[in-house]
């Protein structure tokens, strides 16, 4: 009980200070240009009305495992709407030091990875991604840098940041999976 009212504090303080992008941010993921591994363009129609899970991800990371559970989740929910999105980032470490090509064969091959993977960004720092200026920036977000590989985010399908999960909260961890299940009713 008193966890929850923590958490809801922590959440009411966290909307009042960034309730809104940050200066010269995106305001809304309609805003954002996205694109696959590939290069091709990620169009924002594919995201409208569904609910999406953003993870900054990792090929050689003690967390790169959880692809499996993120595979699991992806396939579990995607007729009922759940987009899982992938966001190659080598801040950490340089554990994601590969090209396109070989993160694509690394995902597929080792995790059978069918979900969308982005271009590498930055998540935090001057050249942070318009991406992770807009979750960050959100309310869940907190205006907080991501911590490491496999932070996760939850995008409502009204477009709305719901949640914010650290890197160490397992893709089929209890509160991930009712907070999915909250956001697709």
């Amino acid at each position: 009980m008193l966890s929850k009212l923590k958490d809801a504090v922590v959440t009411a303080v966290n909307r009042a200070a960034y309730g809104k992008a940050p200066e010269g941010g995106p305001a809304t993921v309609g805003e954002i240009s996205l694109r696959r591994l590939d290069g091709s363009a990620l169009p924002i129609a594919e995201l409208e009305g569904k609910v999406v899970l953003f993870v900054n991800v990792a090929s050689r990371c003690g967390l790169t495992p959880q692809y499996e559970q993120l595979v699991q989740l992806h396939q579990r929910y995607r007729d009922r709407g759940l987009l899982v999105v992938g966001a190659p980032c080598n801040q950490f470490l340089g554990q994601e030091p590969g090209d396109a090509g070989q993160i694509t064969s690394f995902c597929s091959t080792t995790y059978g990875v069918d979900f969308p993977l982005l271009e590498k960004q930055d998540v935090n720092g001057a050249a942070r991604s318009p991406l992770y200026q807009w979750l960050v920036g959100s309310a869940p977000g907190g205006g907080a840098d991501i911590t490491w590989n496999f932070e996760k985010f939850l995008v409502g399908r009204d477009g709305e940041v719901r949640a914010r999960f650290s890197p160490r909260t397992k893709p089929d961890a209890p509160e991930i999976v009712a907070a999915i299940e909250a956001a697709l009713t």
